[in-house]
């Protein structure tokens, strides 16, 4: 009897529970998408980091990271190797020969970072062959030929088969370079990335540097996640002058990132329940308020003060319940337009490309947010009722039946 009644008395005044119920489900909606929208800006520019940059796990020499030298190869590349291929949660791995130096073409030139790499071994481990915008990605056939960025192409003015020549220091110390010719043209979603790297095949940058080996070993996993128990695994089977490093070691900025993200969606459903609570209150004084009489009465009656204030509790909860569950089925749906038509920020293509992030991509919501957010509206339709309903039930009947409210 009480659920009838606490429903009925909800819509007694329909235009004043329609108001707070269209301002719930619009808070509802609005957070959602806010929360969508940042959780898939920081998945979109963390797998991107982790496709293009830092993949899931970086292997090198122990110093190498401190002081980059052509000299500090990998130690028993061929037994680390036999490592990798047994790990089950690697999906591929790529050895690369790295040295710093100059591109200059017949127009300019620039600092970059040469990347001599296996095409094969590359392509499953870093997106690039699906990215060019021009020409052909590195193969075994033909004489020095060279991947650059959009980016870098546009500096040097280059086009497919333009020819550039690089320079840097061999195992001696001495500059080397040579000549090669533009293969391919890509674009990756990062511009740091995009002015700083080009591709060489690993055979012919070994050639020029006259060492033999590998400063670089890039693993990716199907789930990066799981990048620290590997790298804990490896670590413990491998020397010393050998360091393994994730995702998150390479780019510690990415984690504070990810904290951040988790902050400021709490913060965001903390200020939308504490406006959310105030409205509700403000209603249920009203509704409570102006019905003081008829309280009285229902007490007068015969029905206990408990019975009065679950009535009043259930009315707040039905409003939160209502206005909960149309909010979380409109944003279902409009997540799930959203995830497959995308969210396309062309215009802002410059400032998304320094951060990584692409022009087109997909909100995200877990279950466990809807629940959550559910879950909280629910406890402050509560709470918001518990006021009222202690201002009434105080009173004695005849107190409450001679109110002028």
């Amino acid at each position: 009897m009480l659920i009838k009644l606490a429903w009925r008395n909800l819509w007694r005044t329909p235009l004043r529970t329609s108001a707070i119920l269209v301002a719930i489900i619009i808070g509802v909606l609005s957070v959602i998408l806010m929360i969508g929208f940042m959780s898939g800006l920081m998945t979109n520019m963390l797998g991107n980091v982790i496709q293009w940059q830092t993949n899931s796990i970086q292997i090198h020499h122990a110093r190498y990271s401190l002081e980059p030298d052509v000299n500090l190869i990998i130690p028993n590349v061929e037994s680390l190797e036999t490592l990798i291929q047994n790990e089950e949660v690697v999906k591929g791995y790529s050895f690369r020969h790295i040295v710093t130096g100059m591109i200059a073409s017949a127009r300019a030139n620039r600092g970059i970072k040469i990347m001599g790499v296996s095409p094969e071994q590359e392509a499953n481990v870093t997106p690039i062959k699906d990215k060019l915008v021009a020409g052909h990605w590195l193969s075994v056939e033909g004489r020095n030929p060279i991947v650059v960025s959009n980016k870098i192409a546009q500096r040097l003015k280059l086009k497919l088969g333009s020819k550039v020549v690089l320079s840097f220091s061999d195992t001696h110390g001495d500059v080397t370079g040579a000549a090669f010719r533009v293969r391919g043209i890509f674009i990756s979603p990062s511009s740091s990335f995009d002015d700083s790297s080009v591709y060489v095949r690993k055979s012919d940058l070994i050639g020029l540097t006259a060492i033999s080996g590998t400063h670089e070993i890039a693993i990716t996993m199907d789930d990066y996640q799981l990048a620290p128990a590997l790298v804990t695994r490896l670590s413990g089977q491998l020397e010393k002058e050998v360091s393994v490093e994730d995702w998150q070691t390479l780019q510690p900025y990415l984690k504070t990132l990810i904290s951040s993200m988790q902050s400021f969606n709490y913060l965001l459903l903390v200020i939308f329940v504490a406006a959310m609570g105030l409205g509700i209150v403000n209603i249920m004084l009203m509704s409570v308020f102006e019905r003081t009489q008829e309280f009285g009465v229902l007490m007068a009656i015969g029905m206990a003060p408990e019975k009065v204030r679950n009535l009043i509790v259930l009315e707040a909860s039905f409003l939160g319940l209502t206005g909960a569950g149309v909010g979380a089925l409109l944003s279902l749906v409009v997540v799930m337009i959203l995830s497959t038509t995308g969210i396309d920020l062309s215009i802002a293509s410059e400032g998304l490309a320094r951060f990584g992030i692409d022009t087109v991509f997909y909100p995200e919501v877990a279950t466990s947010e809807y629940l959550t957010l559910g879950f909280c509206v629910l406890l402050v339709s509560v709470f918001s009722a518990l006021y009222p309903a202690r201002q009434i039930i105080k009173q004695s009947p005849i107190q409450a039946m001679n109110d002028k409210h």
